[in-house]
């Protein structure tokens, strides 16, 4: 256990997409009330925030309640005014933490742009691993870890804290969740469904049948066929070639709102189109008698004039009573956008 444990405040590392800090800090706000300290350590996007409450508390808080901009957080456990030398962080860190034999041990490390020019964050990694193996025979891991030990370097300053993966709300460092492009891939756009399957626990295996609406160029709707879904594909504009001669996809050259589909035909709905917010909602709404009860909704929800409380709050309000929001979350391949998951009532 490590000393924040035992105060009546606790410190942590946000992190949010850039240019949505202020929103994260706010939904922290909403969540903890006055007493909330927040400090930049990397402009509109890393921020130290300082809680009215211990560091299990904050935790169990946040996850319950978990904030849609707030992509990632750590705790800090210990602070070193350090002389940016590789072997003071190396001798801190020793004495700091303390672990079982054979513990799985995920170390990540991040640092501010004018930190320590002459040091790579893996080369302070494979430094932190070497120095843990020797004095707890730690097991070093990237993944399944059964702790993460977050690093973060600043000119003058390193934080560090201690952590189950899922009290960081992602495994992956910062949250930048990272997937591997494939030869012929339709569009990037496919790594953001890729991240809602994570980030809502879906496995789009599952699926029988889906509607895409707005499917154009079709990147969202590869990955459906490759989980062997059948996909209803929809959008005026061309699907990428590769997929139109695939034996699970029917494709409707058409708007969305000309379109007719049998009732419960469908047991998931996705929509990933570059409209605003409620006449994307007019459309979804006008097809949602095609999703079965209790079947899923993915969508993705576009900030095109910066009010994102609001246009989430419009969202909800559109698509009520046939669609309730389970989770809203700003994911690491969003950009001026949110993804929500909703089930059909």
């Amino acid at each position: 256990m490590t000393a924040s444990e035992y105060t009546t405040q606790s410190l942590f590392i946000g992190t949010a997409n850039h240019g949505y800090a202020q929103q994260a800090q706010e939904e922290i706000r909403r969540l903890f009330g006055t007493g909330t300290l927040f400090n930049q350590l990397t402009p509109a996007e890393t921020y130290l925030f300082q809680l009215p409450v211990e560091k299990s508390e904050a935790i169990r808080v946040i996850l319950a309640q978990e904030p849609m901009f707030l992509r990632h957080m750590q705790p800090v456990d210990a602070e070193l005014e350090w002389d940016g030398t590789l072997k003071a962080v190396q001798y801190w860190i020793v004495r700091e933490f303390s672990f079982s034999l054979n513990t799985k041990l995920a170390i990540q490390v991040r640092k501010t742009e004018h930190a320590a020019p002459a040091i790579s964050t893996g080369t302070l990694k494979q430094a932190l691993d070497s120095v843990l193996v020797e004095a707890y025979s730690v097991e070093p891991v990237t993944k399944e870890a059964d702790f993460i030990l977050s690093v973060y370097l600043t000119a003058g300053k390193v934080y560090a804290g201690l952590s189950k993966p899922e009290h960081n709300l992602s495994d992956w460092s910062g949250g930048a969740i990272r997937f591997r492009k494939e030869a012929g891939q339709v569009s990037r756009a496919k790594f953001k469904l890729l991240e809602a399957e994570q980030e809502f626990g879906l496995d789009f295996a599952q699926y029988r049948s889906a509607i895409d609406i707005g499917a154009a160029p079709g990147g969202w709707t590869s990955l459906l066929l490759e989980r062997g879904v059948k996909v209803t594909a929809i959008d005026p504009a061309k699907l990428d070639a590769s997929l139109l001669k695939h034996p699970n996809l029917t494709y409707l050259k058409k708007n969305a709102g000309d379109v007719r589909l049998n009732t419960d035909a469908y047991d998931l709905l996705v929509c990933d189109m570059s409209w605003s917010s409620r006449q994307m909602a007019k459309l979804v709404k006008g097809l949602l008698h095609s999703l079965q009860t209790g079947g899923t909704a993915v969508i993705t929800v576009k900030l095109m004039h910066k009010k994102p409380f609001q246009a989430m709050r419009e969202l909800v309000e559109d698509l009520a009573p046939e669609l309730a929001l389970q989770k809203a979350k700003q994911l690491f391949h969003n950009r001026d956008e949110l993804t929500a998951f909703f089930i059909k009532n």
